[in-house]
């Protein structure tokens, strides 16, 4: 039985990848922020946030684009691809996971300092 195999060209760099998918990210997150911020729906620290948070989540999804259409390209590499795009999922899904806690943490901070602030 031939082994299916899917002609993805030449391997790419991942690493070099991971650049373009940050510097791309970056471009499309913060022209939407400065939009935002333009017209007051929000800060510049929730568009400076919100911009890093997506550069981040922009570089991990197209490394791992990358490195599956890799291992999608090479024999045998079925089981390396869906690890690749396991491992940027889970890192797309850890950088939301981190956003929320920090944002979270600094809600509870800012109920806690205008509580100290009543009680005076």
């Amino acid at each position: 039985m031939k082994e299916l195999t899917i002609n993805t060209g030449t391997p790419r760099n991942v690493l070099g990848h991971v650049v373009s998918g940050a510097v791309a990210s970056a471009v499309i997150s913060g022209a939407v922020n400065y939009k935002k911020l333009k017209e007051e729906k929000i800060d510049k620290k929730e568009a400076l946030r919100d911009t890093v948070k997506k550069t981040s989540q922009g570089a991990i999804a197209t490394g791992a684009a990358i490195a599956t259409a890799n291992y999608l390209g090479q024999k045998g590499g079925l089981l390396k691809a869906l690890t690749a795009a396991s491992i940027g999922i889970a890192g797309v899904y850890a950088v939301e996971v981190l956003d929320e806690k920090l944002e979270s943490r600094k809600l509870n901070l800012n109920c806690n300092d205008t509580t100290e602030t009543e009680e005076e």
